[in-house]
């Protein structure tokens, strides 16, 4: 894992932390196909390590506070005339993960996430 659970300090309950945690590094690890396990994260900079960090922390909370529209199978649904969808100009889906585009931003500058790249 890329964070210490004792690093974290945000609104998910302390018996929850570990697994979010994981699902966020598993996350991050797939936006950057696997770049970061390759190449080791103590083998990055100390600014990627820090980008990285930051992205987990920020997917974690978007997971914790969106986990019941996350884990639906609906997209969008509408009752009684009220509606409900993503903004999609904040959300963004890369290869079947779904978090906030100030998440993938951070993660992007890192350079571990360009497709072409081979590290």
């Amino acid at each position: 894992m890329y964070l210490n659970p004792d690093e974290y300090s945000g609104n998910i309950p302390q018996q929850e932390i570990e697994s979010y945690l994981r699902k966020a590094c598993r996350a991050a690890d797939s936006l950057t196909f696997n770049r970061i396990v390759k190449s080791g994260f103590e083998n990055l900079t100390d600014f990627q390590q820090e980008l990285i960090k930051e992205a987990v922390i920020l997917h974690m909370n978007f997971c914790y506070d969106n986990a019941e529209l996350l884990n639906s199978p609906l997209s969008s649904y509408s009752i009684g005339g009220i509606s409900m969808s993503f903004d999609r100009s904040k959300i963004v889906n890369v290869g079947g993960i779904t978090t906030t585009s100030e998440v993938y931003n951070s993660l992007m500058q890192t350079g571990l996430c360009c497709r072409g790249l081979d590290i």
